[in-house]
């Protein structure tokens, strides 16, 4: 496995490169955002979000609408809106400075396998009713016909699908697809989610809205009701 370790720190690098490499890790090393950004395709990034000429928030939303590669943060910022507003930038774990190897390698070796998974997940096409979706080929088909939808409208129901008929958050969906936490991207969220209803409603497949929590994905006879969400007050 290929892992690019981002840190700015050589004597940080060098230890951690020497702790991979000994666990069986082909390790690519960069100093900045800039050479983090133009590195070679990898299987895992671990990202220091201290970089020297760039937020580490913005490298994570960039590589992860680049090619969804696995990342992990790695940083000193412990504090909880850190690790919140990391974990939304697309991060796929948190890992707080100082830590312990052992720690470190089996965050790794969890995060590496939940993303062999799903691309293993991926390669299968999935039935719902008359339509077929090929998540790993980003093609969908009703009745053998191609479905035309535009980048954006295959994000989404690509996160939809992947949870399996449960309801996912509406700031969920917004992170996966834009890397974005900023509260305007609600409304193209909606305009998008509209067009995808009517290329999808001839197929029988509908994205209902779970009111005051986010959107699911159902077959238009499907009577299961939404799960109950939390209301303010």
């Amino acid at each position: 496995m290929r892992i690019l370790l981002v840190e700015d720190d050589d004597r940080v690098a060098d230890a951690l490169a020497g702790a991979l490499r000994r666990n069986g890790y082909d390790v690519q090393r960069a100093g900045n955002a800039h050479d983090a950004l133009a590195a070679p395709s990898v299987d895992l990034v671990l990202l220091d979000l201290g970089l020297p000429d760039r937020d580490g928030i913005e490298v994570c939303r960039e590589l992860r609408a680049r090619d969804g590669v696995p990342v992990i943060a790695v940083t000193a910022r412990g504090a909880e809106p850190d690790r919140v507003r990391g974990l939304r930038s697309g991060a796929d774990d948190y890992v707080v400075k100082p830590f312990g190897t052992a720690e470190l390698l089996a965050r790794i070796e969890a995060v590496l396998r939940r993303s062999v998974n799903q691309r293993i997940h991926d390669t299968r096409p999935l039935t719902l009713g008359d339509l077929t979706i090929r998540l790993g080929q980003r093609t969908v088909t009703l009745n053998g016909r191609p479905v035309p939808l535009t980048r954006k409208e295959f994000d989404i129901l690509a996160v939809l699908v992947r949870a399996g008929g449960a309801a996912v958050p509406r700031e969920h969906i917004i992170v996966e697809v834009w890397q974005s936490t900023y509260d305007g991207m609600s409304r193209t969220l909606d305009v998008h989610v509209a067009t995808l209803r009517g290329k999808l409603g001839q197929a029988g497949i509908i994205v209902r809205t779970v009111r005051g929590f986010g959107y699911r994905l159902v077959a238009a006879d499907d009577t299961t009701p939404d799960p109950a969400t939390p209301v303010d007050g």
